[in-house]
């Protein structure tokens, strides 16, 4: 789940990382009565899930409140890298002397996490590190060793930083280790951490990832599971139901049973000149009444022309999956055409069943896959 800036910013404040006075507000009202409180130049910034705002135009500085306000008229409301503005994050614009980056996230090849530190902040930490590989430091940890100050300091040893600088940096660095592990983040980045004119450090931007499936450890997100700004309707829907769906911009629908055996069935519909409107992991040993409230949720997405249905009967039942199959078909009304590939665990009596019941299953997925886009039309 991506937390959105000021909330990152709220959670990092609360363990000690600085962050720019200001605060959220919707509406131009809001933003105006914001400036005021804060005083002097302020910044208004889009709170969306999305990188490269500040070139999008989701980033813009005002001078006076009156200022902030019309900009914030023009702001909220519009639509930034496809992602509807509802909110802004109004913040006192800081005089910068330095900018800097500072990360810890999860290196899935190395499998550990990887603390970042960079002399070069504000900018794309990837191309400052093909471009500049001597101005980022990376330091893989383990969580249960956890990160100190000496090892942060060796992280940053590489730089030619003052003692004092070095220290406010490797005390951060620990911190961000701390809430990365508290709080089972994927990602903390502060991108830049500045110093200002005044010699402070401040963390300007913030982003903050929390792993998903940890989310039921922590019940100060519990208000924030169910409305990412992110996620498609269905894709809402599905996480409701606790199905694995993602939206894809295709008229094909594919559901099956394992990530793996979904990701060969959408590359097939590729491979055989289709186009997958969606992912659904239906996962293993489902009831029939799971089963049938996927296929009727792929049913429900109108550019949906068919949908293929992918099954390795191990813990699945096939006889269960037919029936979903069977029951979603009436339920729906649909006249979609809907191809299954069935094997496995009570397989022959799904396919008894699906013959009886209309619906077209072929031996092997290739088949499936085929079969259905010749009915659904030029394939």
């Amino acid at each position: 789940m991506k937390l959105l800036e000021f909330e990152a910013k709220t959670i990092l404040k609360e363990y000690g990382i600085p962050v720019p006075r200001g605060r959220d507000a919707g509406t131009p009202d809001e933003v105006e009565l914001a400036a005021r409180e804060i005083g002097g130049p302020v910044v208004l910034k889009a709170q969306i899930p999305v990188s490269g705002r500040g070139k999008a135009g989701g980033i813009l500085f005002a001078d006076d409140p009156a200022g902030a306000r019309k900009m914030a008229s023009g702001l909220l409301g519009s639509t930034i890298k496809e992602s509807l503005v509802n909110t802004l994050l109004v913040e006192e614009a800081l005089k910068v002397d330095k900018e800097y980056y500072l990360s810890v996230t999860i290196d899935r090849v190395a499998k550990s996490y990887v603390v970042l530190a960079s002399i070069e902040g504000g900018v794309d930490i990837e191309q400052v590190a093909l471009a500049s590989p001597e101005k980022v430091s990376r330091y893989w940890t383990d969580p249960l060793s956890g990160l100190d100050k000496k090892q942060a300091r060796e992280i940053l040893a590489r730089f030619d930083l003052s003692d004092d600088t070095a220290v406010e940096l490797a005390s951060m660095l620990t911190i961000l280790f701390s809430a990365v592990m508290d709080k089972d983040a994927e990602l903390v980045e502060l991108n830049p951490l500045v110093r200002t004119t005044a010699g402070t450090f401040v963390a300007v931007d913030a982003r903050m990832i929390i792993d998903d499936n940890a989310l039921f450890r922590h019940e100060e997100f519990a208000d924030r599971s169910l409305s990412r700004e992110d996620e498609t309707p269905l894709e809402l829907e599905a996480r409701k139901q606790n199905l694995a769906y993602v939206d894809l911009p295709g008229s094909t629908g594919v559901i099956g049973n394992g990530a793996g055996l979904v990701m060969a069935t959408v590359d097939l519909v590729h491979h055989f000149g289709g186009s997958p409107a969606n992912f659904l992991d239906i996962g293993g040993g489902g009831s029939v009444d799971i089963n049938r409230r996927g296929l009727l949720l792929v049913l429900s997405k109108p550019e949906v022309k068919g949908v293929v249905v992918n099954i390795f009967g191990g813990i699945t039942r096939c006889d269960f999956v037919a029936q979903a199959v069977i029951e979603a078909i009436e339920e729906s009304g649909t006249g979609k055409p809907i191809a299954v590939s069935m094997m496995g665990t009570n397989e022959a009596e799904g396919k008894r069943m699906l013959d009886e019941a209309g619906v077209m299953n072929f031996p092997n997925m290739e088949e499936a896959v085929q079969g259905l886009l010749r009915v659904q039309g030029g394939h």
